[in-house]
């Protein structure tokens, strides 16, 4: 046995941190550069105050095709214990210059691969896990390294999926992410893409050779692509920095896991403001459309608001914001699109944020303007029906206090997508407010279409029915049979969900931990 010393096993040790740091080499690190990112390496370091590295000395041999071994080669995944933005986090990320962030199979567990390490990490911490994807997600190099094929199994992702009812779970595309790499990216409850970055299931040569289709890795899968048609990634970053700064933001909203509430922010915003701007934000003419952002702006604590997946299913608005400090879930009808109609997309957006909501508890502020399901081929197409029903299921199982706040429109079934009555919700109406089944206008056209046509004159006897069921849906008459809880000048918006939102606190110190779903699958 070679004889001890500390300053030889030291040096050892220095050695092989050195090597760890080296990554794929000089030269991919530099390609790297050249294209504008990051090593995972820096990107931790960019974005992190402390970092507590686990299996730091992993690697894995690197070889030729034909299997002749070249030299060894760090681990393509770095993780470990992390402050991010202030909070003590699980934290782990693929790096591109090895192997293009590939895992190699045999240290899928240690260096925290899909079910690996970093996400035991955050389950049994129950802390939120950060992680910055880029990679191909698996490579035929990987069979070698295990000497046969292999199926792939759901098992490696199981701690994904049970992590979502769990801990927070943020991640950032920069670069490329294909395969198992795109596939793990959306199981988050929050997901940022560089605009520079691709994203898909297969790359082009998967493509062409699948389908005989020439397209470039910008045309199949672009960050415009899946942050604006798809939706399968959240928002937009111009780059890493504003990326890591957007899951910063987000994170401050949401709890360290499920059986904690969300930290109370800044409460230097008065709660009696008076929103006097939203008599002018939204139009005396009912047809003229509104900024729905600007409304939301002028109830919530004055710069609070962060959008989430503003450019996919844009007839609603969904974000995060406080009110006196105590972080909200926003959704918000928008009429600049559809006229605020939900269609299938607006519906699967805001089923997926109203269910992140309510895992981390965290009340809803709806602002209704939505004059019912979208219509025509291209809606029923898109299924409309079911995910609009999906929508309604979501509010129905929602576990924390919902305020709607009816500004406009409110009709059709899709009323039912913006309050749950016989649960938490509080609803107030502005005087601006209309509802019920039809629109008056279109549904007095179909509803009497035979009378009209018989009539002498079908304009006049047609404008004599609008103007009685006019008269039947004047809101008041609503209001004064309790079918909404209050009218409210729009003034006093904030005052008013403010006070039942801190009123809520107590209920949802109640209600932590995971949510006890009614049904355990949509329809």
């Amino acid at each position: 046995m070679a004889e001890f010393s500390w300053e030889s096993a030291l040096s050892d040790l220095e050695r092989r941190r050195a090597m760890a740091r080296e990554l794929g080499g000089k030269r991919r690190i530099g390609r790297q550069h050249d294209q504008g990112r990051r090593t995972i390496r820096e990107r931790i370091e960019r974005s992190t105050s402390s970092f507590h590295e686990v299996g730091e000395f992993a690697v894995f041999e690197e070889r030729s095709a034909t299997g002749e071994l070249i030299g060894k080669l760090p681990s393509s995944y770095v993780c470990g214990l992390a402050q991010f933005a202030g909070r003590t986090v699980a934290l782990g990320g693929e790096d591109f210059t090895v192997r293009a962030g590939a895992p190699q199979s045999y240290l899928d567990r240690l260096k925290g691969g899909f079910g690996g390490f970093v996400e035991d990490l955050a389950h049994e911490y129950r802390i939120p896990l950060i992680m910055y994807m880029e990679g191909i997600g698996g490579d035929v190099a990987a069979q070698a390294d295990k000497g046969h094929t292999y199926l792939a199994s759901s098992m490696s992702l199981q701690r994904s999926y049970g992590l979502l009812s769990e801990v927070p779970v943020l991640t950032m595309v920069s670069g490329a992410a294909a395969g198992a790499t795109a596939g793990r990216t959306v199981l988050s409850h929050f997901s940022v893409m560089t605009k520079d970055s691709v994203f898909f299931a297969g790359g082009p040569p998967l493509v062409k050779r699948a389908l005989g289709k020439d397209l470039t890795k910008e045309e199949l899968g672009g960050a415009q692509i899946h942050t604006r048609m798809s939706g399968a990634i959240d928002n937009l970053a111009e780059d890493e920095d504003d990326a890591i700064a957007q899951m910063q933001t987000v994170l401050s909203y949401l709890p360290q896991n499920v059986w904690e509430l969300p930290p109370r922010g800044d409460r230097s915003d008065p709660v009696d403001r008076r929103a006097e701007e939203l008599l002018k934000i939204i139009p005396e003419n009912p047809r003229r459309p509104y900024k729905v952002q600007k409304m939301v702006e002028a109830v919530v604590d004055q710069g609070s608001f962060f959008p989430v997946g503003s450019g996919w299913g844009r007839s609603v608005l969904t974000g995060y914001a406080r009110m006196d400090g105590i972080p909200v879930g926003v959704v918000a009808s928008n009429p600049m699109h559809l006229g605020g109609a939900l269609d299938a997309a607006a519906a699967e957006k805001q089923i997926r944020f109203v269910d992140i909501c309510s895992t981390f508890h965290l009340p809803i502020v709806y602002f209704v303007d939505v004059p019912g399901f979208m219509v025509g081929p291209n809606a029923e197409q898109g299924n409309v029906i079911r995910w609009g029903m999906r929508a309604i299921q979501s509010m129905l199982e929602a576990e924390v206090p919902v305020v709607t706040i009816h500004v406009r429109k409110a009709y059709g079934m899709a009323v039912s997508a913006t309050a749950n009555p016989d649960s938490l919700c509080l609803r107030l109406a502005w005087p601006s407010a209309e509802w019920g089944d039809l629109p008056v206008e279109g549904g007095v056209a179909a509803a009497f279409a035979r009378e009209i046509a018989a009539a002498d004159d079908p304009d006049e006897y047609r404008r004599t029915i609008e103007d009685r069921m006019y008269a039947i849906a004047d809101p008041w008459s609503t209001v004064e049979a309790f079918g909404v809880e209050n009218m409210i000048d729009p003034r006093e918006t904030r005052e008013i969900v403010s006070a039942f939102i801190n009123a809520s606190v107590g209920l949802l110190e109640t209600k932590r931990g995971p949510q006890n779903r009614q049904w355990s699958i949509r329809p």
